[in-house]
Order: structure tokens, then C-alpha cells, then sequence
């Protein structure tokens, strides 16, 4: 069985199961692969987290099973894993802008988040250069912000920090540089999904580095791991499509998955590498 035919074992897990619990770990081990890998690829494929696209898969079949007169809310939201019917109507009611008792009328527009499947796409993208580097613990110390994640386009909260941190603190993260990636990188750490929309992160305007850490800047002590290294010719757009062709066509036939660390990109006259932790299968 293919990476491809994995994950859409996977997914067709998540379907038997939407109205049960749903084992994370068994995902897993379904698509061969950790639990933290898939989450980060399905990601970057689907552009929502997965435990976004299970609550919008549960929600979407309760309006199905409320059109219905003969079911009771109570009924549906214990059915879709809600402890309480106010719990079950407030996402309800976020999702299809209506409460499950309204969406019983004729009439009413409902949304519906149809099954997802993966499919192979051939788009001639071109080549992906990199290599794999192995490197020592190391640390990297700078600016640091909790932000949403975005999958696409500019990032209102990246675009906010690089706005206010001033030029004075830039020169002095670029000071603190002595390991690499060398000079301002960004970093990307501490992924978490999102109970409701979507997944965040604390993203470092930062320098790798071996000085002491100044007592304004936050500091983030990296593990020893292998990075793959991809280098990216072109703009913040060019990067975005690098980083989405990593999860979508790279890893799935390279041998490696993600490993737990953090995301870094260093650029510099419109070249960029992005390294991410990476271990073998």
C-alpha cells in the first residue's frame, strides 16, 4: 500500500468513526506515521487542522440526522461526542450560523463539509532542492509571539510583529547570529490545534546562536536532530508553494517523516531555506 492509499485509509477511518471516539494514535498507525507527522501534513494538505475537519465532518452529519423530527437534539449532540446541549448548540450554531432546534425548518440554508479523499495530482512544479544536515542541540533567542496559523497568503500576525519590533531590535537579534541558520530566521514551534477554527504556534523573530539570551528576548533550546534543507528562489509566495510541495510531494516518498521541533526559515535577497526536523521511517 502507498503513502496515498494510507492516508485515504486513514480518513476512511475517521469516517466509521465520527460518531465514536476517535483514536489519534490509531490515525496514525493507520497512515505509518507518527501522530505528530500526520497532524502537520494533513495540515498542509487539507489547509484546516484535523480536529477542525472531524468537528465540521460531525457537525454537518447532525444537520443531516436533524431534518429528522423524529431526533432530539440531546440525542444528536451525545451522538457526535458533545457532553451537553449547549456545548453541542454553540458549535452548531458557529458553523451553520443557526441553532440545531432552527435548522428543523424548511428553507434554511445549512452548510455541509462533504468527505475529504486525497488524490495524486500531476502539476509539474519542477525540482526541490535539498539536502540533510545533522546538528548538535542548539538555541536560538529573539523576539516571540503566539499566533493563528495561516495556510495561505500573509499572515496578519506575522505582518503585525515585523511592523512594530523596530529597526534597533532587528540589529540587535542579527548580533546575536554566530550559528547556523545564520542571521534573522524565522521560527515556527510548539504547533497546537485549535479547538475551534484553526491550529497555532509561537513564531520567533530570532538568531541560532551560543550568546547569552538578552532578558527582553525568549529563548527556544532546539533539540540535536537531522533538518532537511530546502532552498527556495523568489518571494514570500514561492515559499509558501515550497513549504506545502514539502508535505504534499516530498515527504510522502522520501523515507523521512516530520520530528518534533521547530520549523525554521532564513532568508536573504530573495533566497530562502527552510529546514525542517526530520527523521528515517
Amino acid at each position: 500500500m502507498d503513502s496515498l492509499e494510507r492516508l485515504n485509509e486513514a480518513l476512511a477511518y475517521i469516517e466509521e468513526n465520527l460518531e465514536e471516539n476517535i483514536n489519534y494514535t490509531e490515525i496514525a498507525r493507520i497512515a505509518c506515521c507518527s501522530e505528530f507527522h500526520f497532524k502537520r501534513m494533513f495540515s498542509f494538505l487539507a489547509g484546516i487542522t484535523l480536529s477542525d475537519y472531524i468537528r465540521r465532518r460531525r457537525l454537518t452529519q447532525a444537520a443531516f440526522d436533524l431534518r429528522s423530527a423524529n431526533v432530539k437534539v440531546l440525542d444528536t449532540a451525545l451522538k457526535y461526542g458533545y457532553s451537553s446541549p449547549d456545548a453541542f448548540t454553540r458549535a452548531f450554531q458557529n458553523l451553520h450560523g443557526m441553532t440545531p432546534t432552527e435548522a428543523r425548518k424548511n428553507g434554511l440554508s445549512l452548510k455541509a463539509y462533504p468527505r475529504m479523499t486525497f488524490q495524486l495530482t500531476v502539476k509539474g512544479a519542477g525540482e526541490m532542492n535539498y539536502r540533510i544536515e545533522t546538528k548538535e542541540a542548539f538555541r536560538v533567542a529573539g523576539v516571540m509571539k503566539r499566533i493563528t496559523l495561516v495556510y495561505s497568503g500573509t499572515n496578519p500576525d506575522i505582518a503585525e510583529m515585523w511592523q512594530t519590533i523596530g529597526e534597533e531590535t532587528v540589529k540587535r537579534i542579527e548580533q546575536l547570529s554566530d550559528l547556523q541558520p545564520s542571521g534573522i530566521i524565522n521560527v515556527c514551534s510548539n504547533f497546537s490545534e485549535g479547538r475551534e477554527d484553526n491550529g497555532e504556534l509561537d513564531y520567533y523573530i530570532a538568531a541560532a546562536t551560543t550568546k547569552p539570551c538578552p532578558d527582553d528576548f525568549q529563548e527556544l533550546e532546539v533539540e540535536a536532530s537531522a533538518w532537511a534543507v530546502f532552498e527556495v528562489s523568489g518571494d514570500w509566495e514561492k515559499v509558501q508553494e515550497a513549504w506545502g510541495r514539502i508535505y504534499a510531494e516530498w515527504f510522502p516518498s522520501s523515507g523521512f517523516e516530520l520530528n518534533k521541533g521547530p520549523e525554521i526559515m532564513s532568508s536573504a535577497d530573495n533566497f530562502s531555506e527552510i529546514w525542517i526536523p526530520v527523521k528515517k521511517k
